[in-house]
């Protein structure tokens, strides 16, 4: 028979976490709810008479929505606020970033920060041995290595692997991912069984704290409320994030748009405004080429321009690498690589560095490696590991 054990599911009032619960509920395990406050949606996010913007992911409407689904299965249910903790390992460091002209990836750091890593100690309190999400991934033991191993979802389209790459070993061995063999049909179809009020609720495309994608008002919006700059209220949550980075300064700050070649084609009102490929609000050259982004430099507040020809590169370094398939890299590795989140699997070769990052070759150019993207590295099935790319 089966081992039965207490099971808390991260409930974020969607379709796939309440089909989590359901199908937990289902195989007899002992289930609690637990749903994470995380921003306050009428801080930042707000119309012109104050009003929050509508949004699909992390709202009040989504707690009410999983308090909701856990009354209706018959089990426990907790909000546990972590507004701070969120801001600080993920809100913060996102305006750094894209201030400092990368382009981040906030979910990584969301799920293994908060998601893995708090609510994992809070669950433990509460005597569960696991914390199961929506995720579209799989998680196995290796007998033969003595690690755990981070798979794709068997849904290729929409696996989550990579937003999960961070895990650790201890994180992997206390998470469960019980629609990783499963298809979102088939997870609605769950949810319509058990009679779920989530069952035919639309998916969420956008970060959860900026709910109509315009992360430049966003940015602009967040250092404003910290006092215009960094120097100016030391105490705001972004001011160390933004110190660390060397970045004391306000926004927008107006800068120069510059081609490849080094001429100046205009100005721009912030690089924040900007990631690598982008072409819309760039123009085109005088013959009517269209202009990508090609490069940012922060600090000297230039966006660098060129045509499709010179977007691709061959190679990268990844930092902060975390390996899960392995413990660590000694030697020259292929594989298989994503840029982001969308990218077609490249197959590349893996060189360890001395000083913990991994030059990342790439078999053919791939179009538009972006700085603060996660880079993940893949063996089929399997997340070999991954890092973050560096500007050069």
């Amino acid at each position: 028979m089966e081992h039965l054990e207490k099971i808390a599911v991260a409930m974020s009032g969607g379709v796939d976490s309440s089909a989590v619960a359901a199908l937990l509920k289902e195989q007899g395990q002992e289930v609690v709810g637990l749903s994470m406050q995380l921003w306050n949606q009428r801080r930042i996010n707000v119309g012109p008479d104050g009003e929050p913007l509508p949004s699909k992911c992390c709202s009040l409407d989504d707690l009410y929505d999983a308090r909701t689904v856990s009354a209706h299965l018959g089990i426990p249910f907790y909000v546990l606020n972590f507004e701070e903790d969120f801001e600080k390992h993920v809100v913060a460091p996102f305006v750094a970033s894209y201030l400092n002209g990368n382009t981040p990836s906030p979910c990584v750091a969301c799920n293994s920060r908060l998601k893995f890593r708090t609510l994992v100690r809070l669950a433990e309190e509460i005597g569960a041995s696991k914390v199961a999400t929506g995720h579209y991934a799989r998680v196995q033991f290796n007998e033969t290595t003595g690690r755990y191993e981070l798979l794709k979802g068997k849904d290729l389209n929409k696996d989550q692997s990579y937003f999960l790459f961070e895990l650790t070993q201890d994180q992997l061995a206390r998470a469960s991912f019980p629609l990783g063999e499963l298809s979102k049909p088939e997870v609605r179809d769950i949810a319509r069984r058990n009679g779920l009020p989530t069952a035919e609720k639309s998916e969420s495309q956008e970060i959860c704290f900026i709910p109509d994608g315009n992360y430049a008002r966003f940015i602009e919006r967040y250092v404003a409320e910290a006092g215009g700059s960094v120097s100016a209220t030391p105490q705001s949550p972004v001011a160390p994030a933004l110190v660390q980075l060397g970045l004391r300064r306000t926004v927008p700050q107006a800068g120069e748009i510059v081609h490849v070649d080094g001429r100046v084609l205009g100005k721009h009102d912030g690089t924040h405004r900007y990631t690598i490929g982008q072409r819309r609000g760039i123009g085109s050259f005088g013959d009517g080429q269209p202009l990508y982004v090609v490069g940012i430099d922060a600090l000297k507040r230039r966006v660098v321009v060129g045509n499709a020809d010179h977007l691709p590169g061959k190679q990268l370094i990844a930092a902060r690498v975390n390996w899960i398939q392995i413990p660590e890299l000694t030697e020259p590795l292929r594989c298989k690589v994503r840029i982001r989140y969308r990218h077609a699997e490249a197959d590349a070769e893996l060189h360890p560095l001395p000083d913990g990052n991994v030059r990342v070759v790439f078999d053919e150019p791939q179009r538009a490696i972006t700085p603060g993207q996660a880079t993940v590295f893949y063996d089929g099935d399997k997340v070999v590991g991954g890092g973050w790319i560096l500007a050069d």
